[in-house]
């Protein structure tokens, strides 16, 4: 059985890849806009902001990979809306697959949409002036939140593009999750928040996970912010994984 799905898996997500491939504007488009936040609060903003570094790019950077991953899964949304809407997916029950396949081949193509569009937004990073004597061990460990952060973000936009009436309303859960980050450490510290606000920021998940991969690339000890960033992420995908397989057995009952 797992061997059916295992098979099954990986030639769903070679047709998935397939399409991305023959659009790949759509990675394109995902790097435009956090490029241009990296680009406007580095230029414009970032000289009258204290954040106690030398470089407002590396302190900046974290932040931005997240927008990134926040505005890439509203593709996932969305092609996964337009598969039910073809008629497709009954297609795919007629066959001989295991169906769970036809989700995670959705989810992995995520996966390897949004590193796409993350090693172009780290590369743009770079010819900013961004800079980090990170080892190997800590940009797998920047890399392993990444990736379990999209992971868990992609299966909240499987929960959306099975629920969506719209193709407009498949993608616009993605909204809230890219301005969340605002309101965090990610662009400031929070110490210079009001109260109200500051208490928010430092209690929601987004600065636990940019504290910890700002401390991965500047060297320092992550302390127990890693810890907290993770058990959001898993959570998060836990539930989010449960939500979308109790829909998604009722759409194909």
């Amino acid at each position: 059985m797992s061997t059916h799905f295992l098979g099954d898996t990986v030639v769903l997500t070679g047709r998935s890849l397939r399409h991305v491939l023959r659009s790949p504007d759509t990675i394109i488009t995902t790097a435009i806009m956090p490029i241009a936040f990296l680009l406007l609060f580095v230029f414009v903003f970032g000289g009258a902001i204290d954040t106690g570094t030398d470089s407002y790019v590396d302190y900046l950077l974290p932040g931005i990979l997240l927008i990134t991953v926040a505005s890439g899964i509203a593709y996932t949304a969305y092609r996964l809306f337009l598969d039910l809407q073809s008629g497709i997916f009954e297609r795919f029950q007629s066959m001989p697959i295991a169906r769970s396949s036809v989700l995670w081949a959705h989810v992995l193509t995520s996966l390897v949409a949004n590193a796409i569009s993350l090693a172009v937004v780290v590369g743009v990073a770079f010819l900013l002036g961004f800079r980090t004597g990170a080892g190997l061990g800590a940009w797998l460990g920047v890399t392993g939140i990444l990736l379990l952060f999209t992971l868990a973000l992609t299966w909240v936009a499987v929960i959306a593009g099975l629920s969506a009436k719209s193709v407009d309303g498949a993608s616009a859960f993605s909204y809230p999750l890219i301005f969340l980050p605002f309101i965090s450490s990610a662009f400031v510290p929070t110490a210079s928040m009001p109260a109200p606000v500051r208490w928010f920021a430092e209690n929601q998940p987004v600065t636990s996970i940019v504290d910890s991969i700002r401390r991965l690339f500047s060297e320092q000890a992550v302390g127990g912010d890693i810890w907290v960033a993770l058990a959001w992420m898993a959570g998060l995908l836990a539930a989010a994984l449960v939500v979308a397989s109790v829909i998604y057995r009722r759409k194909v009952a």
